[in-house]
């Protein structure tokens, strides 16, 4: 039995997919396409219609998200479209790149081996900084505040290359640094397929030097419009399924509502494990994939598609569960004062 072109084992997996992506982006304030693009091509979609399909997702999702930051003030809007215009240079050379590798036979390979350092290096960093956490809060030492730049942003704004740049957020940066965060951020969107929210966002914070609650408004404000130029570019060759992406997207409006209630129960420390091990994890799940092709096994397919993919749902179900116990505790302390009223 097949509904729009897929099994129903398909469809419910993409609706499903989408909903436990959703739970993450609206915890984690980023697209999710990092996710969709390997999930894509694991399910032997092309390189190009995997990542095409993952930057369209990206750009529904994003949507919802730089609306709730535009309500509370979070977006620079300047810096967010000059990080447009060298993105999408950087998406542009980036596709040319994947295209020229399909050609030659190559492009699943450059983007899975991409995938597995780029999702561990990051995932290793994450789990890294919650060890440090740790050690803070045994030592007594405060957090740093939302609203600091970290000391590497200072270092680098401090070289005043002209032209110089005002943020909205306070300080100056040069329009050399933010060409170059931004335009190395767009070229591996473009390449691998990814908004590029997970990389970007920490660009704009480390090496552009803005508030963190800045960085991210001004991240997604950015993604929105080169995920709509990416989307277009892998479009018009025909490279997005807009079925897979419709399925997805339809998962995903319900999850990310859950997901971004959740920020407010979780604690940052848990929040900080849960990613560093979902990338990690997605990481080997990839390149479990690449050593099956290579062994010519299918053997480890199966494998590497439970660590991609569930690792995710493991994730989403954690965060869905804290979720459920607040509101199950909530409930339970509300009956005892009902009956004290009366």
């Amino acid at each position: 039995m097949e509904i729009l072109g897929l099994s129903l084992t398909l469809l419910v997996l993409f609706v499903s997919f989408g909903f436990m992506v959703g739970v993450l982006f609206g915890f984690f304030g980023m697209g999710g396409s990092f996710l969709i693009t390997p999930t894509l091509l694991l399910l032997d979609y092309p390189a190009s219609v995997a990542i095409g399909s993952g930057l369209a997702f990206y750009f529904g999702t994003s949507v919802i998200a730089v609306l709730k930051h535009y309500d509370v003030g979070q977006v620079d809007y300047k810096l967010g479209a000059i990080l447009f215009v060298v993105l999408s240079i950087g998406i542009e050379l980036g596709s040319r790149l994947v295209f020229g590798l399909e050609a030659l036979g190559v492009a699943n390979l450059v983007t899975g081996v991409a995938y597995v350092v780029l999702l561990g290096g990051i995932g290793a960093l994450f789990l890294r900084r919650a060890a440090n956490l740790e050690d803070e809060d045994d030592t007594g030492d405060e957090d740093v505040d939302d609203d600091d730049i970290p000391a590497i942003g200072q270092k680098i704004q401090s070289y005043t290359v002209p032209p110089m740049i005002s943020l909205t957020s306070g300080g100056r940066a040069s329009l050399w640094t933010i060409s170059g965060a931004g335009g190395s951020v767009g070229l591996i969107s473009g390449l691998i397929g990814v908004g590029g929210g997970f990389i970007r966002m920490p660009a704009i914070y480390y090496l552009i030097g803005t508030p963190l609650t800045a960085a991210v408004g001004t991240s997604l404000f950015a993604g929105l419009f080169s995920g709509a130029f990416g989307t277009f570019t892998y479009g018009m060759s025909g490279s997005v399924d807009l079925t897979v992406v419709s399925l997805l997207l339809v998962g995903s409006a319900l999850g990310a509502r859950i997901g971004s209630a959740a920020t407010t129960i979780v604690e940052e420390d848990d929040v900080i494990v849960y990613f560093g091990m979902m990338m990690v994890l997605a990481s080997l799940g990839i390149g479990l994939s690449e050593l099956a092709n290579w062994l010519g096994t299918s053997a480890l397919d199966l494998v590497s598609v439970l660590l991609l993919v569930g690792s995710s749902f493991a994730v989403a179900l954690m965060i869905l569960y804290q979720v459920v116990k607040t509101a199950g505790g909530d409930d339970a302390g509300a009956q005892p004062a009902a009956d004290g009223d009366d």
